[in-house]
């Protein structure tokens, strides 16, 4: 699609509160929230000297940003044309949820075992994320909770297979695009926690595979409603 090149001038975020010392990830977490609710369309470019100045910032982080959206797929770049919005289907979107619904069985299904009821650090990220002030922090204990679920399978390989998959830029993908308040995203997560404390290896396996899918899912509804 060609690059256009129109001036949009979107409110800011509410819940990021950006100001003068905007980081890469506050950066890459606003144009993630514009370019899902369609401030930003396919096709529209978008210029470091314009966003860095709208926030206050250089445009080192906005260039940060931008990289790694690109890596992501949600922009595109080349010589002499600059950066815009590629049109993202609801393919893209959910094609990591099976793959990372399946590893995550196997890294709870060891976990159960290995934990042996264990959960403290795992409830502190529920609460965590329950009373998280915005979208960064809320997504910074979601993914902490399934990390310390990974780690604690003790398979080094699957802990890489999981990491490569991007987990915590999809997973603010996940927060930006369903829109649920903190805790109700925090008392999704129950259901797994209390596998783990029953040292249930099956239940543990059976929500997380079901609570990765479900997000999957409810990013896609809520892509249909807002088109």
């Amino acid at each position: 699609m060609a690059a256009k090149d129109r001036r949009v001038t979107p409110p800011k975020s509410p819940t990021l509160g950006v100001g003068r010392t905007v980081l890469r990830d506050q950066v890459k977490t606003l144009l993630l929230d514009r370019i899902l609710s369609g401030v930003y369309a396919p096709g529209d470019r978008l210029i470091e000297t314009r966003i860095a100045q709208e926030l206050g910032t250089s445009q080192a982080p906005v260039r940060e940003a931008l990289r790694e959206l690109e890596l992501l797929r949600f922009v595109e770049s080349a010589s002499f044309r600059g950066t815009w919005v590629r049109e993202v289907s609801d393919d893209e979107l959910i094609e990591v949820f099976p793959i990372r619904a399946a590893l995550e069985e196997i890294a709870a299904r060891e976990a159960a075992k290995r934990l042996n009821g264990d959960v403290a650090a795992l409830e502190a990220e529920i609460e965590g994320m329950a009373n998280a002030r915005d979208v960064r922090e809320q997504v910074e204990h979601d993914v902490r909770f399934h990390r310390l679920i990974v780690e604690a399978s003790g398979n080094s390989r699957l802990m890489e297979v999981w990491d490569s998959l991007q987990v915590d830029a999809r997973t603010t993908i996940t927060a930006l695009g369903t829109g649920l308040p903190p805790e109700k995203a925090a008392e999704l997560h129950r259901p797994i926690l209390e596998a783990l404390r029953r040292k249930s290896a099956k239940a543990a396996g059976r929500e997380i595979r079901g609570h990765v899918e479900m997000f999957g899912k409810l990013l896609i509804e809520q892509r249909g409603h807002r088109s």
